[in-house]
């Protein structure tokens, strides 16, 4: 059955975006347009691809199964495409990344400025969330995140510094009126902010000292959705509302500042730097292959 390649990626920009006016913006196209070419590609093949509400649109099951095995495809499309742009000039088009908070927050700020000004023709699209996510079907082409046991297909490769530390930290003043925690069971006697991910799991703060490790899961007035919300824990740590914990490089201003005073700071233990993973397809598309080159040659602290 012929089907025109470019209805098939507007279902697939809309099935992604869960919208019609949603993926018209990204495809710089009107969303009457956009919503005549599924039409279209419905009737071509005879079945619906998307039930559409007033509020929302969602794949049938017939689209959920196109979805899932049109994506990849696509991708591979895209990435031939790519490898021709090599032979006009510099990589060009869209790099998609899928990354945690805190690597929006500490890693790429010193590599996406930078990587951009080297490749003009490239567009970055972030998107910064703390779940594992699966790249192909959130139409991302690479993703990062602080562990390097990944899927069987995937490719990971270092970004970022390579050692990081958890560090604990309060405001000097509720360490006078509180007292300053001397072993890291000391948290159970203090209020501490703690973080929970989008999952609903709330992992027990850790410490290490001369191959000690001690792990303590401690209470606290203020819980907040790890990542996208942790900035409002500090700033209840600041205010002397108890003791936080983050990464290093987060807290480090606050330290610098004396808005805040390190805790435990002996304890505080080292944690592998994150990885840059993508899949393992045989075309890798121009702007992910350029980004991967960029990373790989950053000489990071």
């Amino acid at each position: 059955m012929a089907t025109d390649l470019g209805d098939l990626s507007a279902f697939v920009a809309v099935a992604r975006a869960g919208g019609f006016r949603e993926a018209a913006r990204t495809m710089g196209v009107s969303a009457s347009s956009l919503s005549e070419t599924v039409r279209r590609l419905e009737g071509a093949l005879g079945v619906r691809l998307l039930n559409r509400t007033t509020r929302s649109v969602a794949p049938t099951e017939a689209g959920a199964r196109l979805l899932e095995r049109l994506a990849p495809a696509l991708g591979e499309v895209e990435a031939a495409l790519d490898l021709v742009e090599d032979f006009r000039g510099r990589p060009a088009g869209t790099l998609r990344l899928n990354v945690p908070v805190a690597a929006a927050r500490l890693v790429l700020p010193r590599l996406v400025p930078a990587f951009l000004e080297a490749y003009p023709e490239i567009r970055l699209e972030i998107t910064a969330e703390d779940s594992f996510v699966d790249l192909l079907a959130a139409g991302c082409d690479a993703g990062i995140r602080y562990d390097e046991r990944l899927e069987q297909d995937m490719i990971a490769v270092p970004i970022g510094p390579r050692r990081q530390r958890f560090a604990s930290a309060a405001s000097r003043a509720y360490l006078d009126r509180h007292g300053r925690p001397g072993h890291p069971r000391d948290l159970l006697g203090h209020a501490c902010l703690r973080g929970r991910f989008s999952s609903g799991a709330m992992t027990a703060w850790e410490f290490e000292r001369d191959g000690e490790v001690v792990k303590v899961d401690p209470m606290g007035p203020l819980l907040v959705s790890t990542g996208t919300a942790s900035d409002l824990a500090v700033q209840a740590a600041i205010a002397g509302t108890g003791i936080v914990s983050l990464f290093e490089d987060w807290l480090r201003p606050y330290f610098d500042s004396g808005a805040l005073e390190p805790v435990l700071e002996p304890w505080w233990q080292l944690f592998s730097g994150p990885f840059l993973y993508y899949p393992g397809r045989r075309l890798m598309p121009a702007p992910l292959r350029a980004f991967v080159d960029f990373a790989s040659a950053r000489r990071w602290e």
